[in-house]
């Protein structure tokens, strides 16, 4: 099987409680917290070793969060590839309410990034075997421009590494301008945003995916569509999977379980067809988690199978 191997520039260490009400200014009382690894390249490795696979992240980690972050990626048996950044890794806070069901999602910003940090992880990348997948997701940290984001794509391609990018805004519209990306996962907006025009038909979702791909700028584009499932697209052929009737406990680890899902599939040599219906039944298994957890392999086969058979 090919390898694989995800890089998150802005990693993060999760911690998610529940409290029984939220009103401002009164002490909250709240469960002990439950600490999990973040970042979307490295919930993209968590994903794919849950489902049976093997990915190494790669990431910066500093200080004692950074430390705990890499203690928890190896409890979970995820290969880890790290570079120690001076600032100390990033801390989010999830919060579930009892009382309303809602949760809160408190994203800090990510640790600045340092050129020296920046290029001791690019000389990692180019150590991978050529013929490799490379997961890039996530945000872009501060301290790191599109410019340096556009050159360390650009040096993995040259490395012979297949990229994979789970982005969005700019730094998304960048990577497809270098071109011959492995997989995209916009939703509708964002390859709205890509096109730059509306998409108001399921036809234009289609033609707009079509056209990335006819451009060279990517080999599979596969649209998230929300409740709708996914509609995928390669130079031969277009598939959309429709979910299952699921009751959605959370969608917090959707997407990057059905990135883990679908790159796990392209490792085994998949097809588009197999590659998006298994990419949904994971993104699918996640949202019958509540708070933060990721796919399990179990439920994913369960749903997979579903979708094989209607």
């Amino acid at each position: 099987m090919v390898k694989i191997y995800t890089l998150t520039l802005a990693p993060s260490l999760d911690s998610a409680t529940q409290t029984p009400q939220i009103y401002p200014e009164g002490k909250l009382r709240c469960s002990a917290p439950v600490f999990e690894p973040g970042g979307g390249g490295i919930n993209v490795a968590r994903a794919i070793t849950f489902l049976g696979g093997n990915a190494t992240a790669l990431f910066p980690a500093g200080g004692a969060t950074g430390e705990h972050l890499v203690a928890l990626l190896q409890a979970e048996h995820v290969p880890v590839n790290s570079v120690e950044s001076r600032e100390w890794t990033r801390q989010n806070l999830h919060v579930h309410v009892d009382a309303s069901g809602e949760q809160y999602r408190f994203v800090m910003p990510g640790a600045t990034l340092h050129d020296d940090e920046l290029e001791a992880l690019q000389k990692n990348i180019s150590q991978i075997d050529s013929g490799s997948l490379l997961v890039i997701s996530g945000s872009l940290p501060p301290g790191v421009s599109l410019t340096q984001f556009v050159s360390l794509i650009k040096s993995a391609q040259q490395h012979g590494l297949r990229c994979i990018i789970d982005s969005s805004g700019d730094a998304l519209a960048a990577a497809l301008a270098i071109g011959d990306i492995e997989l995209v996962k916009p939703n509708q907006k964002e390859l709205s945003a890509l096109v730059q025009r509306d998409l108001n038909q399921p036809d234009d979702v289609r033609n707009a995916a079509q056209e990335i791909v006819r451009s060279g700028k990517a080999r599979r584009v596969v649209v998230s569509l929300g409740a709708q499932g996914a509609l995928a697209v390669d130079a031969h052929s277009c598939v959309q999977v429709v979910p299952p009737p699921i009751k959605s406990q959370s969608t917090v680890g959707a997407g990057d379980s059905m990135v883990g899902a679908m790159t796990l599939k392209l490792a085994e040599g998949a097809g588009l067809e197999e590659m998006v219906h298994y990419g949904v039944a994971a993104g699918s298994a996640a949202t019958i988690n509540q708070g933060t957890r990721l796919c399990s392999r179990e439920n994913t086969q369960k749903i997979y199978s579903y979708l094989q058979q209607h």
